[in-house]
């Protein structure tokens, strides 16, 4: 596959780790926070932060 595929999709992979890992550790005790309440949302949003962060470092080469 093409590295500006790969890389990207690491780095998500990375970024749903990092968020179950916040959830796990910090989350919300209240179950009030949108985000950290449940490892779902928590490790979602760290996937799509991980892909967008991703997408920056790995841009797709112009035609």
């Amino acid at each position: 596959m093409k590295k500006w595929i790969i890389g990207p999709i690491a780095i998500a992979l990375i970024g749903g780790i990092a968020g179950y890992a916040y959830y796990y550790y910090v989350g919300c005790a209240s179950g009030t926070c949108m985000i950290t309440s449940k490892p779902l949302n928590s490790t979602l949003y760290g996937v799509v932060m991980g892909g967008l962060l991703g997408s920056l470092f790995f841009p797709k080469p112009k035609v």
